[in-house]
């Protein structure tokens, strides 16, 4: 691909995926381009490698040091010496380049997110959205992780049926949506977004099930690694624990603008990452990484209530989300994840408020239809708002719910599966689950469990 850069390279140009970035530190002979070939490139421990085809075909390699964004420390682990990684503290130094294009696709992102938390104000009841939209959120994120559960799955998990999944992956999708909402309600009662707020989130996510052995709530007192079998051969390898705290105090006064107030988009790009790269526990950071995105997007006002899930992104896009956190450590090439990100908020904000529409729409023709069925339409309109927040209902959870008797809500449900609003999907005569399909296939889009 092929490159202009009128001005003389007095200092590095970073070339990388597209964006130009300046080098602090980095110095190249003083020779002047007016167009440049790009060959190759390679990713060493130290910055970025490029091989550029200049004046005279002759090939050009440029090793741009200086652009980590952090430092690395020796650690030995059982007689094996290798380095981790330590993050400098936020914001970037050098600062952001942000662009004009940059600044248009932040701008396109906050209007985005504006119209989705403005369309909260507008529904009658915003209960079944926020049901759906956590649930859809905790279930992508696990599905980041590995999980196989779906959204069925998890649905089916939460009215006591029998997922069709491993217990421990329906159970961590569960302790996800526990921990969201515990978040949630801490923020509520005037708790700070803090290290204190991840800890207990933290202790929450990993209450039970798998992971409940990796010292839920607490940060961690040894060395982590991401990829491979041990650090010496691993992808990445985070601070030592006796530099986590220093890190993660960092980064919580980076979080309440210290030392600089940084637009909150901005903000929520930048500490995920930082988050990620710091990984403070044993187990459970990405998801818990995902969740400080939520966090910080409630906490500053931006929205009121968490309709914004950022993994549906994330897991279309994993391999290169994964790739970019990496890039970000060893290049220092912010600009690049800030796109991916603010691309991310644009995109899947339209998509919830699309998704809210749909689901109005849906719930507004079939309140129609059950108003028309005579005598029966009181209590089927009660059923049908119940399944609006749980899709999956047993007679018994409808009884107990509405009001209705046994016989009522049995027979009610028989009536609904009858003129095809719901499908009974026991097959059994004794403890029925009823299913409101339409809506379930409007949320599950999406929620595939990833293959391969």
């Amino acid at each position: 691909m092929r490159h202009t850069c009128p001005e003389t390279c007095a200092n590095a140009l970073l070339l990388f995926g597209g964006c130009w970035r300046k080098a602090a530190g980095a110095v190249i002979a003083r020779v002047k381009f007016n167009k440049l070939d790009f060959i190759g490139g390679k990713i060493k421990d130290d910055g970025l490698s490029l091989i550029l085809r200049g004046p005279n075909s002759i090939p050009l390699i440029f090793t741009l040091s200086h652009g980590l964004t952090g430092h690395y420390v020796p650690i030995s682990m059982v007689g094996e010496p290798c380095r981790a990684f330590v993050p400098a503290p936020l914001p970037p130094e050098p600062p952001l380049e942000m662009s004009a294009e940059l600044h248009d696709l932040a701008h396109r992102a906050v209007l985005a997110v504006g119209r989705l938390d403005g369309i909260t104000t507008m529904l009658p009841d915003p209960q079944p959205f926020l049901y759906a939209y956590v649930r859809k959120e905790a279930v992508l994120s696990s599905q980041i992780e590995g999980t196989q559960s779906s959204l069925s799955d998890l649905v089916l998990f939460e009215a006591r049926g029998a997922p069709g999944v491993p217990m421990d992956d329906v159970q961590e999708v569960s302790r996800y949506v526990a921990a969201l909402q515990r978040g949630l309600q801490l923020l509520q009662e005037g708790l700070p977004l803090s290290l204190r707020l991840l800890k207990e989130i933290h202790g929450v996510l990993l209450s039970d099930g798998r992971g409940s052995d990796k010292e839920p709530g607490e940060f961690r007192r040894s060395q982590n690694w991401i990829g491979g079998t041990r650090p010496g051969n691993a992808a990445y390898v985070p601070p030592p624990p006796d530099q986590v705290v220093e890190c993660l105090g960092a980064l919580e006064k980076f979080l309440h603008n210290d030392p600089v107030r940084t637009p909150v988009l901005i903000k929520a790009a930048l500490a995920h990452v930082q988050f990620e790269t710091i990984h403070p526990f044993l187990d459970g950071n990405g998801r818990l990484g995902r969740l400080l995105i939520t966090f910080l997007l409630c906490s500053e006002g931006v929205m009121q209530q968490p309709m914004l899930y950022l993994s549906l992104y994330f897991k279309q896009h994993r391999q290169r989300y994964y790739e970019l956190l990496q890039q970000v450590r060893l290049t220092g090439v912010w600009e690049e994840w800030l796109e991916f990100f603010l691309t991310g908020v644009a995109e899947t904000a339209d998509l919830a408020v699309s998704t809210a529409k749909r689901l109005l729409q849906l719930f507004r023709d079939d309140r129609e239809r059950l108003s028309a069925l005579g005598k029966s339409a009181g209590s089927a309109l009660r059923i049908h708002e119940q399944l609006q927040k749980s899709p999956i209902l047993s007679a018994a959870r409808a009884m107990e719910c509405t009001g209705l008797s046994a016989m009522t809500a049995g027979a009610t449900l028989k009536k609904l599966q009858a003129i095809g609003l719901v499908r009974e999907i026991t097959g059994g005569k004794y403890g029925r689950l009823y299913c409101y399909e339409a809506y379930l296939s409007i949320l599950s889009e999406g929620t595939e469990p990833l293959r391969g």
